[in-house]
């Protein structure tokens, strides 16, 4: 806990000479600063929208793999599909965005390619601010479907047989199992997963985001975490970007204990 007594950094107005003890009390100044400025508004905005996004999407998308990863009767077919899909987990950052930036290229990416072969012109989607939430959340969705499958996937091998053998003997159809065995049998993962999706929702990831910004997408790329980063270290306004990353962390503990 002691190196959390660095937090008050954003009620001074810090100077590294003076020290985080010696530098002036400022109170909720660099609180209200950021509310004052034209973008706060506009990045929290952007933040929530991204996180809702990705939970409504990221977190749906692995469930309805691992269901229909349950359904299929082949283990071998069953252990390649897991293995592509969980494949991806394992690009890195810096590459996955690499992989992206060369996929949407317009002139020699494969969606430009893929554009040019029907007549259309060239489109840069990654210069698009409109486009930019869905290429962050569905190449999220590809990159980690796999891993999140295989913990519900998990969750599934412990049902017991014998619901299903009931289930079978009622008459029972593939969606019927579906929704009165296998949803309540994982509800308490996918609780557990979504509590902790709730604590990040304002905490969204930053290396991905900082790569895949460009001047024409910030309308809707600049969120919390790249602001913080872009105040606080770039422009060394130590103070004003403590106080933003504070209120970031103070609202995602209140959401996450809401969640709970």
């Amino acid at each position: 806990y002691i190196p959390m007594a660095g937090a008050q950094i954003a009620f001074r107005d810090y100077n590294p000479i003076q020290g985080i003890w010696g530098s002036p009390w400022v109170g909720l100044e660099n609180f209200r600063w950021f509310f004052s400025i034209p973008d706060a508004w506009r990045l929290i905005r952007n933040t929530l929208m991204l996180s809702g996004l990705g939970i409504a999407l990221g977190f749906t998308a692995p469930i309805i793999l691992a269901l229909m990863l349950n359904e299929i009767p082949s283990e071998r077919f069953k252990r390649i599909v897991q293995t592509i899909t969980y494949a991806p987990n394992f690009i890195s950052t810096v590459v996955m965005v690499s992989i992206i930036l060369t996929v949407l290229n317009p002139r020699t990416g494969v969606m430009g390619l893929i554009i040019k072969t029907f007549g259309l012109p060239a489109v840069d989607l990654m210069g698009k601010p409109g486009a930019f939430p869905w290429i962050y959340v569905l190449s999220n969705i590809w990159q980690f479907v796999g891993f999140d499958a295989i913990i519900y996937l998990a969750a599934l091998s412990a049902i017991s047989p014998e619901l299903y053998e009931a289930a079978k003997m009622d008459g029972a159809s593939r969606l019927q199992k579906i929704w009165h065995i296998d949803i309540p049998g994982i509800l308490p993962v996918i609780v557990i997963l979504l509590i902790f999706e709730m604590s990040s929702i304002l905490g969204i990831g930053f290396e991905k985001i900082y790569l895949m910004q460009n001047g024409p997408n910030l309308p809707t790329s600049e969120v919390i975490s790249t602001y913080v980063y872009k105040m606080g270290l770039l422009r060394a306004d130590f103070s004003f970007g403590t106080a933003v990353g504070l209120f970031n962390s103070v609202v995602n503990f209140l959401l996450l204990i809401c969640a709970n």
